[in-house]
């Protein structure tokens, strides 16, 4: 609470309880799904404005990765890591002039459209059957290295999508995925975090941001790792896009 008081901008009671309620519902799913990010920084940004939330979330991105990957270190399949890595430092080389170039409230409104159109799709994959159109397997690692590196950076989050892509183009073994996602997601939390010192978006504010989240974040963590989610991967799925799509209208609206 001391923290969050010296920030240059005030938090209601009610808001403050969102936004553990938000970390604790986000990194609870990472610590036992892998995924979350997405959700927790669309919740938070709908009450913390954006220049503040995506270089603290970086920070705490590095840290849950850290967390994470733990023993499953062994399984980070770093051929098919490598050769995405030089498209993922444009793409965050993209994000960083967009994200410099564009002011807080118009970077809101383009996370909401982002978020919008990600949760409608998800939403909608749930309910049709697999398969479909498949991108040219030459276009999967630049494509997905450019939006991955360009996304992440501008918005703090999605990039894993574009990760998911280009690791299910490589069919990797469940191991390796969840282990190679978690080491690819804090390898450009890493590089863009450089990026935002070098131009000066870790403000103060941010600082504070991450260290009053970070405790919220670990117990997250902790009892992710500890829970069985009781609910099917089909479930999951739509109670996560409808989230989304909740978080992305009062976005559209700033």
């Amino acid at each position: 609470m001391l923290l969050l008081e010296s920030l240059s901008f005030s938090l209601s009671l009610l808001e403050l309880a969102f936004c553990v309620v938000a970390l604790l519902f986000a990194y609870g799913l990472r610590g036992s799904t892998g995924f979350g990010g997405a959700l927790g920084m669309a919740m938070l940004v709908v009450v913390i404005p954006i220049k503040t939330v995506v270089p603290a979330w970086t920070l705490l991105s590095i840290a849950s990765s850290v967390a994470i990957i733990g023993h499953d270190r062994k399984l980070i399949a770093w051929r098919d890591v490598m050769p995405f890595l030089p498209w993922c430092m444009v793409g965050i080389a993209i994000g960083l002039y967009i994200f410099t170039a564009l002011d807080a409230r118009t970077l809101a409104q383009l996370l909401g459209i982002v978020v919008f159109v990600y949760s409608v799709h998800a939403l909608w994959s749930s309910f049709r059957p697999a398969g479909g159109w498949e991108m040219p397997k030459r276009l999967v690692v630049p494509f997905n290295g450019l939006a991955a590196g360009a996304t992440g950076t501008v918005f703090g989050t999605m990039a894993s999508i574009f990760f998911v892509m280009y690791l299910n183009a490589r069919k990797l073994a469940k191991g390796a995925f969840r282990a190679t996602m978690s080491a690819m997601l804090l390898s450009l939390a890493v590089v863009r975090g450089v990026g935002y010192w070098v131009v000066g978006e870790f403000t103060r504010d941010a600082l504070l941001v991450f260290a009053a989240a970070f405790p919220v974040m670990l117990v997250g963590i902790y009892v992710g790792n500890r829970i069985h989610l009781a609910i099917s991967e089909l479930t999951f799925r739509r109670v996560v896009g409808a989230t989304l799509l909740a978080c992305s209208i009062p976005l559209m609206l700033k």
